[in-house]
């Protein structure tokens, strides 16, 4: 077995392979963990305490995960000098599923988005973002539990592509010059990004997002897109949506033009429903009317707003779950930030990371482990046995540390 950072690999453990396209997983599948920054290290002591006992609780001893830390962040920049070490990048290639905790990244100048790098390297180019309500945490909107979305976000282009040149320097002034020769007449004190949008990424978002939800009887795919304005960029992704819909999903899906010109506006049985929104009008949509809407797909910027802002309509990013995934890797990670000032403490809620473990056990085929965690989280929160940020918000909740959270959800399997 290989070692990665110069740490030798677990030797009672197997690698998760990719066959065909479909993952071959052993029973004793080794996956790497990247604790995360700030608050991370508390994080991920009390999500793989659950991950563990979910394992053994569903199958009894007979599976199980060996864990494997690597690095990226603040703790491989302490240690190897590097923030993402191209060990951990080859060593995620390798045993193709990897969760992490939260990773910090400076404001302005300085290092680059780890998590963009990670996604771009490795090519994770869907960002799936389940939003869902669990009974009793605290929410700003009235029904929250009409809220049952899941979010595929395109993860490698658009205005996330980097490409960005700073004001004042000589390659944004070539640039301006160049557009200039065009007619665009652009302030010449302008920092300049640039925003691509492609067919085949496109295609590959949208293709997941429609064979999700067949996968999981979901009878809404929704293409979200500012189209109206970015012609051909945000108009083109609705408009190749549209057409890898039709091309390769033709008995499956109904668009909704189809819908009102040839079905009197009632999907057919059997048939997934495709639609689109502009971006805005989709922010007052998923206020408004909520349970129309079940998968949505959507360029990279239009979906970092729309899933956090759904999270926050059913109690905020402490219980949200992400996953980044392509062909050959999957990452999964916290979908919320550092919170240094918090570190070391044991207060923080670890929801995200443990949701996102019960996302990689459902793209590991090991539902019956998801599903104990789910169960867990479930009965925690009815008991109102949380963490500060739901028990300041909850009457009569008892407030636990990070540590004693993970002890209720691991009492509270079933």
């Amino acid at each position: 077995m290989p070692a990665f950072n110069g740490l030798a690999t677990p030797t009672d453990g197997s690698p998760i392979k990719v066959r065909d396209g479909q993952l071959q997983v052993p029973d004793n599948p080794i996956i790497p963990f990247i604790e995360g920054d700030g608050t991370g290290p508390d994080i991920w002591r009390a999500s793989e305490r659950v991950f563990d006992a979910a394992v053994e609780k569903a199958y009894g001893g007979t599976r199980k995960v060996h864990w494997y830390e690597i690095f990226a962040g603040e703790k491989a920049f302490k240690r190897f000098n590097e923030w993402l070490p191209k060990g951990t990048l080859d060593a995620i290639q390798h045993f193709v599923v990897a969760i992490k905790g939260p990773l910090t990244t400076p404001v302005g100048g300085g290092i680059r988005s780890l998590n963009v790098t990670l996604r771009q390297v490795l090519d994770l180019y869907a960002c799936v973002r389940p939003v869902r309500y669990f009974n009793g945490v605290p929410a700003p909107v009235k029904r929250p539990e009409l809220l049952n979305v899941v979010i595929f976000r395109e993860n490698t282009e658009d205005v996330y592509a980097g490409i960005e040149f700073q004001e004042g320097s000589d390659r944004a002034r070539k640039l301006l010059e160049f557009l200039d020769g065009f007619g665009y007449k652009i302030n010449t004190d302008s920092g300049i990004g640039i925003k691509p949008i492609s067919i085949s990424a496109t295609h590959n978002l949208v293709r997941r997002a429609i064979k999700y939800a067949i996968a999981h009887n979901r009878k809404v795919v929704t293409l979200v897109h500012k189209g109206n304005i970015m012609k051909y960029t945000e108009g083109a992704f609705r408009d190749w949506g549209y057409q890898l819909a039709k091309t390769e999903f033709r008995n499956q899906i109904v668009t909704e033009d189809e819908l009102w010109k040839d079905h009197n506006g009632n999907v057919p049985e059997g048939k997934i429903l495709i639609n689109d929104r502009i971006a805005d009008a989709m922010f007052q949509q998923v206020l408004l009317r909520p349970d129309e809407y079940s998968v949505i797909a959507t360029p990279n910027l239009n979906g970092d707003y729309l899933s956090d802002a759904c999270a926050a309509q059913v109690g905020g990013l402490g219980l949200a779950p992400g996953a980044n995934i392509g062909d050959n890797a999957a990452v999964f990670e916290a979908t919320h930030g550092t919170a240094p000032k918090y570190a070391d403490k044991d207060v923080i809620n670890p929801g995200s990371v443990i949701l996102s473990g019960v996302m990689m056990f459902e793209h590991l085929g090991w539902e019956e482990a998801g599903g104990l965690i789910i169960n867990g989280i479930v009965k925690t929160i009815d008991q109102k046995r949380v963490t500060y940020d739901l028990e300041r918000q909850m009457e009569g909740a008892t407030k636990l540390k990070t540590s004693e959270f993970a002890s209720a959800i691991i009492e509270n399997m079933q």
